[in-house]
């Protein structure tokens, strides 16, 4: 590309990240929230049934969650494309339209997360601790040699 190209596709992108609501995900319902009974139903006191049920039964969790169609994009952006160790909030961007691709091309909600560490444990302990509340997780854009020993 020329550098007028790169100078254009540059700005294009800052107006299509700014433009209407910033950034290019957003967290929708799956369900009608229109009555007084669909929010009793879905929030409290109906909430407790699929409660009930998941501590009952683990398993059912994927049954009454989002949770197997949602995966974590998760980065330190230590590694980013071509731009090298530029910082978790840096790399937000990046973890956003990953987050779109799986939305876009297999319907996967994808949750973008930024740790704000390069220390492996401190990174590998915060997975950990979050990690069970997704159906899966993507490692992204981790220097090496630490995405070695993360992943």
């Amino acid at each position: 590309m020329s550098e007028e190209s790169n100078r254009i596709v540059f700005e294009d992108a800052l107006v299509m990240h700014a433009s209407g609501r910033p950034g290019k995900v957003e967290i929708r319902a799956t369900k009608p929230l229109t009555t007084q009974r669909d929010l009793t139903l879905a929030y409290s006191p109906g909430v407790a049934a699929p409660c009930l049920e998941i501590h009952r039964d683990p398993s059912l969790v994927y049954d009454y969650t989002a949770m197997g169609n949602m995966v974590a994009v998760i980065s330190n952006g230590t590694a980013v494309l071509g731009l090298g160790n530029i910082g978790p909030l840096a790399a937000k961007p990046v973890m956003e339209g990953k987050s779109v691709l799986f939305k876009r091309f297999a319907d996967v909600d994808g949750i973008n997360i930024e740790i704000h560490s390069e220390d492996v444990d401190e990174f590998v302990n915060s997975v950990k601790f979050f990690g069970n509340s997704f159906g899966g997780i993507n490692l992204e854009d981790i220097k090496a040699p630490e995405c070695f020993i993360i992943e």
